[in-house]
């Protein structure tokens, strides 16, 4: 494992330009030093001083043997039998690690290429996404995708040279990026200071956009960034230090949030920089009318035409309105199998705390503000069962019963908490993309190569034995810990995530997941973004947004429909490399929403966030060295800066 951290470590060191903010340290040389002693071995291998071939030592009356040599050989015996259990107890470990955990890394089952779309239809999803204002970074579309010409970006502000200069400069020497802004200017906004002695940080500016490529340029830990440093910017970037900052010299210049300028009133703090430049031609240019370079998946054709949408008219500058729009609506989406309990109950509950929800306003007020609401999915029965026709009032009666459900049905949150039926079928069928071919599937249950059949319905009068070899993996519902954790309802999810965003937009969470503090700078990035799978170059789909009826909604369903319908995280990320769309799909620093991973690998623990957590379980199992820590300080001591916690179902 450390010779893997030190590989990965080495081959994200190698940069073409200096680090953005010289205040901010990357303490890579400790990194280097250490990661390289532990792939080096020094900790464990000692050098052999004598010589290791045995000696027989003749006697000229060798006799039977001594008590002594027999008591010898039998706790030699005894050495080698337990460390032989100790090496199978250790496979037996990882190997249940790996296939009875959501968490843990592997390597997916394709041993070939993924890619059903050839050249001509991935240009169509890259211009789609781009011209529906869905790209607004400045990262670059790869040659292999074949562009001769620039494509018009409404999410990039326009390339004229100007004097005020940028929080984020593009580094010198080739063009990265063939997409020409013809957007508003972006205003960064100036940090936010609140008076010592109000309760709470102000809430983001609305309509505030945070810039993930600025986020990403300062929390790229593969290049020996620190998850400490990366939400102490930002946190005083948002302004959630609350006028008790206690490091740093001048921070002024940290900045990640803007506003389209255009859209500034006077109230609004004003930057004296302006959005990065892109810059203009020459572009790349690549194979335009052929697949050469591409490698389709055996056995399979080429994927037809996309049927598309029509380009989506994005809302810029004066245009843009701070209320909802009724066809893009702000969701976050939950999935949930079995009975209500606390684990969702938290999850709600910290959405409430956070969340700009404009609960204390009187009916008709606060309509010039984007109100977000939280979906909590449902799975009332099996993964393999239709719901009965009784099933949505089942559904609410089993929720006013519920204690840690029923105060979520009050009145009050009639238009901020909702709870929806989850129905397989109904979803599947309403997807363009997958409802006149999955059915034909052998298994909708498969996630990282782990497949699990549903068996057809058991006759009457079948053994209990029968039954509960069939269905007992089928008929669980929900993990009640990480020691029954349910595999069938996982998978189900990992495929719910990519239906829901897809049909009806929005943010999905796992329901391990806290959230932190004020999602709405995130709802002004119109990209689809995840985050990333520890310091692995993969996607973690724990947070996952995607664009109402996208290009790249449809390109992953139906690359999932030829590739045995594996939604697994690692899968789809093996997808979007090999159809070179990994952009399209931004990869956010999991410091953003899962602040503790990174340490808990022993990848961070030279220099740790605060808390110090060393695993999952020290959340709701707090060692007796850092019992006094929640006391201390309290809620804002708590991964601050950090949009959200995901506990990795250890509760």
């Amino acid at each position: 494992m450390a010779a893997r951290y030190f590989a990965a470590f080495q081959r994200g060191t190698t940069r073409d330009r200096p680090f953005y903010d010289d205040h901010l340290p990357s303490y890579s040389s400790a990194v280097r030093e250490k990661l390289h002693l532990q792939s080096s071995g020094r900790q464990w291998l000692m050098p052999m001083t004598g010589s290791t071939r045995r000696i027989r030592l003749q006697s000229l009356n060798p006799g039977p043997r001594s008590r002594l040599a027999r008591v010898g050989r039998r706790r030699g015996f005894v050495r080698r039998c337990i460390a032989f259990l100790i090496v199978v107890f250790a496979v037996a470990v990882i190997v249940l690690m790996l296939l009875g955990t959501e968490e843990s890394h592997w390597t997916p089952p394709f041993r070939d290429s993924t890619l059903v779309f050839g050249r001509e239809n991935l240009q169509r999803i890259w211009k789609w996404e781009i011209e529906s204002g869905h790209y607004p970074s400045n990262g670059k579309i790869p040659e292999q995708i074949g562009f001769t010409s620039a494509i018009l970006n409404p999410a990039l502000p326009p390339a004229k040279a100007h004097t005020l200069i940028s929080p984020f400069t593009p580094p010198p020497g080739p063009v990265t990026t063939i997409t020409r802004g013809v957007g508003p200017r972006r205003t960064y906004l100036e940090n936010q200071k609140q008076s010592i002695g109000a309760a709470y940080p102000p809430r983001p500016i609305p309509s505030s956009i945070a810039d993930l490529d600025i986020i990403l340029e300062l929390c790229n830990f593969s290049e020996g960034k620190y998850v400490r440093d990366c939400l102490e910017f930002l946190r005083v970037s948002g302004g959630l230090d609350n006028g008790r900052r206690l490091r740093r010299g001048s921070v002024d210049g940290w900045k990640y949030a803007f506003m389209e300028e255009d859209r500034l009133e006077e109230e609004i703090p004003r930057a004296t920089q302006a959005a990065p430049i892109v810059p203009a031609g020459p572009y790349p240019t690549g194979r335009q009318n052929s697949n050469a370079g591409l490698m389709k998946k055996r056995n399979v054709q080429w994927e037809r035409p996309l049927e598309l949408p029509p380009l989506e008219q994005p809302s810029v500058g004066s245009n843009r309105s701070t209320a909802c729009d009724p066809e893009n609506l702000r969701l976050f989406h939950m999935f949930w199998a079995g009975p209500f309990n606390e684990k969702p109950y938290v999850a709600l509950l910290s959405f409430l705390f956070t969340q700009n929800l404009g609960l204390h306003l009187e009916p008709g007020q606060g309509l010039d503000v984007c109100h977000p609401q939280i979906w909590l999915w449902i799975n009332p029965g099996p993964a393999a069962a239709v719901p009965n026709p009784s099933a949505l009032t089942d559904m609410y009666d089993a929720l006013k019963t519920n204690p840690w459900a029923a105060p979520f049905l009050h009145p009050r949150f009639k238009n901020v908490i909702r709870f929806r039926l989850w129905n397989t079928t109904e979803q599947l069928d309403s997807n363009l993309e997958l409802r006149d071919e999955w059915r034909k599937m052998d298994t909708l249950f498969n996630s990282g190569g782990v497949t699990v059949s549903v068996p057809a319905e058991q006759p009457a009068g079948s053994s209990s034995a029968t039954l509960s070899k069939t269905g007992d993996m089928v008929h669980r519902l929900g993990s009640k810990s990480e020691a029954t954790y349910d595999r069938l309802s996982v998978i189900l999810s990992d495929m719910a995530r990519f239906i829901v965003t897809h049909r009806y937009g929005g943010i999905y969470l796992d329901a391990d997941t806290i959230f932190l503090r004020d999602w709405e700078e995130l709802w002004g990035w119109k990209g689809a973004f995840a985050y990333r799978w520890s310091y692995h170059e993969d996607y973690n789909t724990a947070v996952l947004h995607l664009n109402k009826g996208s290009a790249l909604g449809s390109f992953l369903f139906r690359t999932a429909l030829k590739n045995g319908f594996d939604f697994h995280p690692v899968a789809v990320s093996k997808y979007l490399k090999e159809a070179h769309l990994e952009n399209l799909l931004l990869r956010v620093p999991d410091a953003l929403f899962d602040p503790a991973w990174l340490n808990t690998e022993g990848y961070q623990v030279e220099r740790p966030p605060y808390p110090f957590f060393a695993g999952f379980a020290d959340f709701f199992d707090t060692p007796e060295v850092h019992s006094a820590a929640p006391q201390v300080t309290g809620f804002e001591g708590f991964f601050r800066g950090a949009f959200s916690y995901h506990f990795h179902n250890f509760w």
